[in-house]
């Protein structure tokens, strides 16, 4: 048994220590050493304190890890620590990322194109086809759909990639244990080998009200945009849509009639611009900046003739290597303070050398 594993999952079971916490404490400890610090360090950390530490130095209770470990074996499931290189690097991007997630299934967390297609539970007909009309059209798109497993537009879109070979995720607000609703025990068992099914719950965690709202966060957070289909003006539909939102991810959202209560939360979101009003998956993948286009000879040309500076030629091999890339990842790598890439990055767009996409991406043109 790894012990590294055992420390990481018992370090999500510590009461008082939720994501945000244990992210503070991996950025001083390691999962090992969060549990064989003093006291004292633990209470030094901004963020922890006193109670929080003594919660840790009294945590004992390694026997549930051990059956988690147990359970991870026997039906060969991926664990994904927050640090693992496999873990979904777009959710790094939102502050309470799960700690820990669990993972069944074949299709890249890190796919180059991921949308969540979400929606009612009790859909109409115009929003069954809305859904599959979405769907088919992406087939040749190369992207990766996620949803919440759940009934109406959730199980239309799981659905409906299967029936049109897309890979699809389920994020599950349960451990992978058991499948909720059963109903749709037969489409999870075949998303397995189309996609797979993701949680951070662990084993005889039940689907409780509570826990899906912490789903729904990970459906908004793992993916680039969420597409809201049909939803009444409450829901975990509008819940997801505003985490989007919180995340700085793009939301686009179907339009209804102003007189149909099933599609007062999509027009409620157009209409204060929490979404993009979105008619058919042209406009997303042109929105997103996922058209494919021939390669311009013209931009090489003039790469030629530009004089850049040191700090525009860092950033310019940056985006040549990574395609399209965060500008918070842009930070990271180029080294540069954040004002002068933002300095940087503004002179190559006035060049139209670089490109920017939705959610500040960027790319070259």
């Amino acid at each position: 048994m790894s012990t590294t594993l055992l420390h990481q999952i018992a370090l999500t079971l510590i009461p008082g220590i939720g994501c945000v916490q244990a992210r503070i404490l991996l950025e001083h400890l390691s999962p090992e050493e969060v549990f064989t610090s003093k006291r004292s360090t633990l209470e030094k950390i901004e963020g922890i304190g006193t109670i929080r530490a003594s919660s840790i130095k009294q945590f004992h209770n390694f026997e549930t890890a051990e059956k988690e470990i147990a359970f991870i074996e026997k039906y060969k499931i991926q664990p994904l620590f927050i640090t693992d290189e496999t873990y979904p690097k777009r959710l790094l991007n939102c502050y309470d990322a799960p700690t820990m997630l669990y993972y069944r299934g074949t299709t890249n967390l890190n796919h180059a194109k991921i949308i969540a297609i979400i929606g009612s539970r009790t859909h109409t007909e115009y929003g069954k086809q809305m859904t599959e009309t979405l769907v088919t059209t992406l087939s040749d798109s190369n992207i990766l759909v996620v949803s919440g497993l759940a009934y109406g537009v959730d199980a239309l879109a799981h659905k409906a990639c299967l029936k049109s070979n897309i890979q699809t995720v389920g994020v599950l607000a349960h451990g992978l244990d058991t499948i909720y609703p059963s109903a749709h025990k037969d489409m999870a068992k075949e998303m397995l080998q189309s996609g797979g099914l993701l949680t951070e719950f662990m084993t005889n965690t039940k689907p409780d009200k509570h826990n899906f709202p912490s789903r729904n966060r990970i459906v908004a957070g793992i993916s680039d945009a969420t597409i809201v289909i049909e939803t009444d003006i409450k829901g975990g539909s509008m819940i997801t849509a505003e985490l989007a939102n919180g995340y700085n991810k793009d939301v686009f959202a179907f339009p209804g009639k102003t007189t149909d209560k099933r599609s007062s939360g999509c027009n409620y979101l157009i209409k204060n611009n929490k979404a993009v009003l979105l008619t058919d998956a042209a406009q997303l993948l042109e929105s997103m900046g996922w058209v494919e286009h021939k390669k311009r000879e013209k931009r090489k040309t003039k790469e030629l003739f530009i004089n850049f500076t040191e700090d525009e030629k860092i950033i310019i091999d940056i985006l040549t290597e990574k395609g399209q890339i965060g500008i918070d990842e842009i930070n990271f790598l180029s080294g540069l303070s954040s004002s002068v890439v933002a300095v940087c990055i503004l002179n190559l767009e006035m060049q139209n050398i670089v490109q920017r996409l939705p959610g500040k991406i960027y790319q070259l043109t």
